[in-house]
């Protein structure tokens, strides 16, 4: 019988883009003891004008292969936006080539972010969305062909005029898409600045989302929207408490064994702590024993 939660790990540290980091950054999540890993492979320059280069890949390749992660995932581009009409076809051609890195290196999931974009004259959310679900729909084609699911992780508004998916319209956009190599994502964090900024109810924001969820961004904040948006260090941020912190577990609010206590999401679903492996890698040990006890608590139920 498959767990609902089937694999906990950490991202690694994104590199400078001449791979220098990413043997060591996977050695540090192995030697956790972590299951899952998820490569922030947007930077480590192996894609160039939609076109794989091949070296880097081998080289990448060569790397992953001497970790025997359970679940590994790729986080695709921070940039990536199906809702952005000028450069879509740019945006497929990365996801395309993303995918098929997916299946060189056996990872089975993909992050792709939720879309966004200034509503201009004569247009309008509806078909924002409408744009995004056809292009969702175009690459979980593609990526039912590598065996890989495409996650699509909600995020929170970053500016005025801003059309930004809410945590619960993110998994009307996977419902109605209905392909079954398309989840959705919940970055909780997210979930939470968004509530915050639009005065919605977390809680039901992610009850919403659950149901359709089969990854999970597990970083903890305060849920507080940048009011504040210069900082010289990160450590002001999350003194101020303000921001997309990615705190280790228990450093912010969020309230994780109650949500976990109620949620459930699909089986084999992955969580991920995005809690800034650079700064943090001293809180890995704690934050990797309270995430499986998170895990199993949804897994027992």
């Amino acid at each position: 019988m498959t767990s609902i939660i089937s694999a906990v790990g950490f991202c690694n540290a994104t590199g400078r883009g001449d791979l220098s980091t990413l043997d060591s950054s996977l050695k540090i999540i192995a030697d956790t003891g972590a299951s899952a890993c998820e490569i922030g492979i947007y930077g480590e320059e192996i894609i160039s004008g939609g076109r794989i280069i091949e070296d880097r890949a081998q080289r990448v390749r060569d790397i992953v292969k001497q970790y025997a992660f359970k679940k590994l995932s790729l986080h695709g581009q921070i940039v990536s936006n199906f809702m952005d009409r000028e450069h879509l076809h740019l945006q497929k051609k990365v996801v395309r080539a993303m995918l098929e890195l997916c299946d060189r290196l056996g990872a089975g999931v993909l992050v792709h972010h939720s879309g966004n974009a200034i509503l201009s004259d004569g247009m309008s959310g509806s078909d924002l969305d409408q744009m995004e679900r056809e292009a969702l729909f175009e690459m979980a084609e593609i990526a039912k062909t590598y065996g890989v699911r495409i996650v699509l992780e909600n995020i929170f508004t970053t500016e005025d005029g801003q059309y930004r998916q809410t945590p619960s319209q993110v998994a009307e956009t996977v419902k109605a898409v209905g392909h079954d190599n398309l989840a959705a994502l919940i970055d909780f964090s997210h979930a939470y600045i968004e509530s915050t900024f639009k005065g919605l109810d977390f809680r039901e924001e992610l009850r919403a989302m659950a149901p359709v969820t089969g990854h999970l961004h597990v970083h903890d904040s305060f849920g507080l929207p940048y009011t504040m948006k210069k900082f010289y260090h990160p450590a002001e941020a999350t003194a101020l408490g303000i921001g997309d912190l990615h705190l280790p577990i228990g450093w912010g609010d969020i309230d994780w064994e109650d949500i976990f206590s109620e949620l459930t999401f699909l089986p084999d679903t992955t969580l991920i702590m995005e809690i800034g492996a650079e700064r943090f890698a001293d809180q890995q040990p704690a934050c990797l024993e309270r995430a499986l006890k998170l895990a199993d608590a949804v897994n027992k139920r």
